[in-house]
């Protein structure tokens, strides 16, 4: 069985930036591509990916040893409505993970939830209580606030309170207001990971039009915004600046200390911070290059040139008639040192820019399961592209081939591990640590 979750780990430090070259374009040639999601949903070992569309029929791609197949209409999930969000989640219990779909307002429910039945999907939204008439759905995270095993259902809007699903034995009920996760801010972004490392699932919320962003910590299942005393309640951008938002915030262990960091992608300066321990956060935007403004749609944080230091991808939105660019950071930081260097336009294989459209929410995994991570990118104008990253320097020394291990993580009775779990690992005998976390 193919690795669930692999990490690539090489012994040298790749002076060359990674380059990009592009895999079945006739395939992924729609535009118009909002979410990306990616799941096992067949339980072969290897992950495929659901890709939501503005207006035209969903897609899911079936993976078939790294070739993708268009399984949506076979399967039963290629809606033809506007779609915002999505999220994978064993909602039920029964190994498998079912597919929860955000929708533009309109005649049926702006929710869908698909229960995973052998790899074929039936829409049980009614039966399990997540039906809503309205809202502009953003974000969708299952995770398991309340420590009983299951996993329960959060939901951003950005025009209405959040919703926070408690799950009960596979149905849901609204407990958002009794826990203290009904913010009525305009949110669009969450991250759920343990923040405080005192054993539960803490979430950081981004908030738009001047709003502060917030930091729930969880305490035995209730929530208590402590965002301004971490200091981290603007993200970095503007205070109460109406043209500054936090669009996705992102949470990794940026600098290998074992502590889970947050960074944001912002209308406004990004930010960067991280985590001392114990929940305390040092801002570290201006010491690590990301203290600039910019207009961002989202972050994401992978290794892409394999030399054991998470690299950072940020991607530009059109607004004012601007078309901001992408950009790829480099992870160029030692064991006492870690920052990111200066920023890269993300490249082809041949050295051409290769994004210049608006874009949205990457997926990026190891998709063939070959050392290399894979680039999937939804395209507003243009079209859909997935780009396998070629890291120079290891190819030519060998050192994917050889330093390659696939780590297969599972869940409780053997289901797939909710969002939020966290990896603990150590590399390069023993000279590096790091933390991961399986995030939506």
């Amino acid at each position: 069985m193919k690795p669930l979750v692999a990490v690539a780990i090489a012994s040298l430090f790749l002076l060359e930036p990674p380059r990009f070259t592009a895999v079945q374009p006739d395939l992924l040639g729609t535009g118009g591509n909002l979410v990306n999601a990616w799941a096992d949903y067949d339980g072969d070992g290897d992950v495929d990916l659901f890709v939501g569309f503005n207006g035209v029929a969903n897609r899911l791609y079936r993976n078939d040893a790294g070739t993708l197949v268009d399984a949506a209409a076979a399967t039963g999930v290629a809606d033809a409505r506007a779609t915002r969000a999505g999220a994978w989640g064993d909602y039920d219990g029964d190994g498998d993970p079912d597919l929860l779909v955000g929708f533009a307002p309109g005649p049926q429910s702006v929710l869908k939830l698909y229960r995973n039945d052998a790899g074929k999907f039936t829409d049980v939204t009614a039966a399990v209580g997540v039906a809503r008439d309205s809202g502009a759905v953003r974000q969708l995270s299952f995770v398991d606030t309340d420590g009983d095993g299951d996993v329960d259902l959060f939901v951003a809007f950005r025009d209405r309170p959040n919703v926070m699903f408690r799950n009960d034995a596979g149905k849901f009920a609204d407990v958002a207001a009794d826990i203290g996760l009904a913010d009525r801010r305009k949110s669009v972004g969450a991250v759920w990971f343990d923040f405080d490392e005192d054993g539960d699932f803490d979430l950081y919320l981004a908030n738009m039009d001047g709003d502060a962003n917030a930091l729930y910590r969880n305490d035995a299942g209730k929530f208590t915004d402590v965002a301004a005393e971490r200091g981290i309640a603007w993200g970095g951008r503007l205070p109460n600046d109406s043209t500054n938002v936090t669009v996705r915030p992102c949470a990794a262990d940026v600098n290998g200390d074992g502590h889970i960091d947050i960074v944001t992608a912002n209308y406004g300066r990004r930010g960067l911070f991280l985590n001392r321990g114990g929940g305390k956060f040092e801002d570290a935007s201006a010491a690590w290059g990301l203290d600039i403004e910019s207009h961002d749609d989202a972050c994401a944080l992978a290794d892409f040139d394999n030399d054991g230091r998470l690299d950072m991808y940020v991607n530009g939105t059109v607004t004012g008639g601007v078309s901001y660019r992408d950009y790829l950071y480099r992870n160029t930081g030692t064991k006492t040192v870690a920052k990111f260097g200066s920023a890269e336009v993300v490249r082809d294989a041949d050295g051409a820019p290769m994004f210049l459209d608006r874009q949205n929410i990457p997926a990026i995994v190891d998709l063939d399961c070959d050392g290399r991570l894979d680039f999937f990118i939804g395209r507003i104008e243009g079209h859909v592209a997935r780009y396998e990253a070629i890291a120079p320097g290891a190819d030519r020394f060998g050192l994917i081939e050889d330093h390659y291990e696939g780590i297969e993580i599972i869940g409780r009775g053997g289901t797939p591990p909710p969002v939020g779990t966290q990896v603990r690992g150590t590399q390069y005998a023993g000279t590096r640590s790091g933390l991961r976390a399986i995030l939506p």
